[in-house]
C-alpha cells in the first residue's frame, strides 16, 4: 500500500481537500482542538481555496499527484511481480482514493503479508505518522489478518539516494561549468514546535542531503531551504524565498532546485518552485534557473521502492514457521 498526500482532482475539490488536510489532528493540534478543529479547518480551507485556485489553474486545473502515484504503483507492481504474486494499491490521505478505499481493494486479495510504504523519504508525524494513524483507525480484520510491515522512512536507503543523484546529474547535464552552479535542496517546511517535540524530519532531511552530496561529488555550492509555510507560527527556515533572494544578491547565475522531500511532482513543485520562484529568480538576474523533476516513475526510483519491499518480503519469509516455507519459496 503506497501512502501519499493526495490532491484535488478538480477545482471544486480544492476546498474539501484543504478541509480534510486541516482537520487532521496530526496537522492541527492545540488545547481544546477537538472542539475548534472543524470550524477552524473550514475557515482556513475557505480562505486558502481562494488563494490557491489560480495555482492549480496554472498547472492544468488539478493536482497531478494521483496520476504520478498511479504510474509509480503500476511500475512497482510490474517490478514486484517478477518475483512474487503482488498487488500495489494507493492510499491518499486527504483526497480520493482514501485509505479505506485502498483497504477494501486489498481485502479482496487477502495477502498473507502487507507492506505499508509511505512515499515520504523522511519521517514526520505530519506525513508518515498521519498516514499510519489513519491506517490504524480504518483497518479492521474482518477475517483478514495479514502480517503488516511498515517502512517508516527510507532517507538513507542507498538505491533511493542513487535515484536522486541520477536525477540531479540529468538536470546538470548541459552545464559547461558545474562548479558555477548553486544546488538548492528544498524540503516542505514544518512547524518548529513539531521538531522541538522530537520529530526527526529536519535531521533526516539534512542527512539525506549530506549523503546525496557525497555520492554526487559535485564541485557546486549547496544550500538547504524550506517551502510551503502556512500560518503565522514559526516554521523551519531559511525559506526558499529567502534563499533565492540571497543567491540573486550574491550574483548567482546558475541555480538548480532539488525537491528533496518530494518524490512526485505536484503543486508545490510545478507551481511554487517552477513558476513562483522561477519568476523571483529571473527578476533577480538569475539567468539559468532550473528545477529537477520529481522522481515520479523513473526506473531508478521504482527499483529503489521494489528493493525496500523485497527486503520486507525476505524478512517475512525468515519469520514464518517452517511449514510455510515451501508456500513462500517464490519470495
Amino acid at each position: 500500500m503506497l501512502f501519499q498526500l493526495g490532491g484535488p482532482d478538480s477545482t471544486a475539490a480544492i476546498e474539501p481537500f484543504l478541509y480534510n488536510l486541516f482537520c487532521d489532528p496530526d496537522i492541527i493540534d492545540f488545547p481544546f482542538a477537538r472542539i475548534a478543529r472543524q470550524p477552524l479547518a473550514r475557515l482556513i480551507a475557505t480562505r486558502r481555496a481562494k488563494h490557491v485556485a489560480h495555482h492549480y489553474a496554472e498547472i492544468g486545473g488539478k493536482s497531478p499527484i494521483l496520476d504520478f502515484t498511479r504510474r509509480q504503483a503500476e511500475a512497482l507492481e510490474r517490478e514486484l511481480r517478477k518475483h512474487f504474486d503482488a498487488r500495489v494499491v494507493i492510499a491518499m490521505r486527504y483526497w480520493h482514493p482514501f485509505t479505506a478505499e485502498a483497504i477494501e481493494q486489498l481485502a479482496s486479495h487477502r495477502a498473507e503479508d502487507l507492506v505499508l510504504l509511505p512515499l515520504y523519504p523522511q519521517y514526520s508525524k505530519t506525513t508518515t505518522g498521519s498516514s499510519i494513524n489513519e491506517w490504524n483507525r480504518r483497518f479492521h480484520t474482518n477475517g483478514w489478518n495479514p502480517r503488516v510491515h511498515v517502512i517508516s522512512e527510507f532517507h538513507e536507503d542507498p538505491a533511493y539516494l542513487d535515484s536522486v543523484v541520477t536525477a540531479i546529474n540529468r538536470s546538470l547535464g548541459d552545464l559547461d561549468d558545474p562548479a558555477d552552479v548553486d544546488i538548492v535542496f528544498s524540503a516542505h517546511s514544518i512547524p518548529i514546535s513539531v521538531v522541538d517535540a522530537g520529530d526527526p524530519y529536519q535531521r533526516q532531511i539534512e542527512r539525506t542531503v549530506e549523503l546525496v552530496w557525497r555520492r554526487g561529488n559535485w564541485p557546486a555550492r549547496r544550500h538547504i531551504c524550506y517551502q510551503s509555510k502556512v500560518g503565522a507560527s514559526k516554521w523551519l527556515r531559511p525559506s526558499m524565498h529567502e534563499t533565492i533572494g540571497k543567491l540573486g544578491a550574491a550574483g548567482s547565475r546558475h541555480v538548480l532546485v532539488v525537491p528533496i522531500s518530494f518524490v512526485s511532482d505536484h503543486v508545490e513543485t510545478l507551481h511554487e518552485i517552477d513558476i513562483e520562484h522561477r519568476a523571483q529568480a529571473r527578476a533577480l538576474g538569475i539567468d539559468d534557473y532550473r528545477m529537477m523533476p520529481g522522481l515520479n516513475d523513473s526506473p531508478a526510483f521504482i527499483a529503489a521502492l521494489a528493493g525496500l519491499v523485497r527486503k520486507c518480503a525476505r524478512s517475512a519469509v525468515r519469520s514464518r514457521p517452517a511449514s510455510e516455507w515451501e508456500r513462500a519459496a517464490q519470495v
